[in-house]
């Protein structure tokens, strides 16, 4: 187990990652089924400005940047949590430990997300997607993450 100013530095970096993909995802997803890029990432705005953001389509400061500073943030705590219980455990050879260790992640901040938290902090985007393109959502903070990992690794000297 990593200490945590390791996890904490690792975990921005991962963190950023599986939130730039999954918000690209977002992006992709919301515009296949809702006709706008911004829905869901709007959506996850709804913690401070209730159901309305869920509604907004557009890009707006007020909506988007607030959804995605949210999104970031939890991004950003999965991969701390991710890198402090597994960091030691990567190994940047073998990629399926680091790819079934993100996926397992991802899988719990979704089971946290719609099981172990009130309706009323849940993502928001649930509220403009399918489950089909959630678990799309989820695929991709998992790849996210692990691509996070992997680059934090690669000039690591072998253990």
């Amino acid at each position: 187990m990593a200490d945590w100013t390791t996890s904490l530095e690792r975990g921005l970096v991962s963190g950023a990652a599986s939130s730039l993909v999954s918000t690209a995802a977002l992006a992709l997803v919301g515009r296949g089924e809702t006709g706008s890029a911004y829905a869901p990432t709007n959506a996850v705005s709804h913690w401070i400005w209730g159901d309305e953001a869920a509604e907004h389509d557009g890009f707006s400061l007020k909506y988007t940047i607030t959804g995605y500073v949210i999104h970031h943030l939890s991004a950003t705590f999965w991969s701390v949590l991710f890198e402090h219980l597994a960091g030691e455990k990567l190994d940047r050879k073998d990629l399926r430990v680091t790819l079934a260790t993100s996926a397992a992640t991802s899988a719990l901040a979704c089971f946290a997300d719609y099981k172990l938290t009130p309706q009323r902090l849940q993502p928001g985007y649930e509220k403009r997607l399918s489950k089909k393109s959630l678990a799309g959502v989820y695929a991709a903070f998992a790849v996210g993450m692990a691509i996070g990992a992997i680059v934090l690794r690669r000039n690591r000297p072998p253990v």
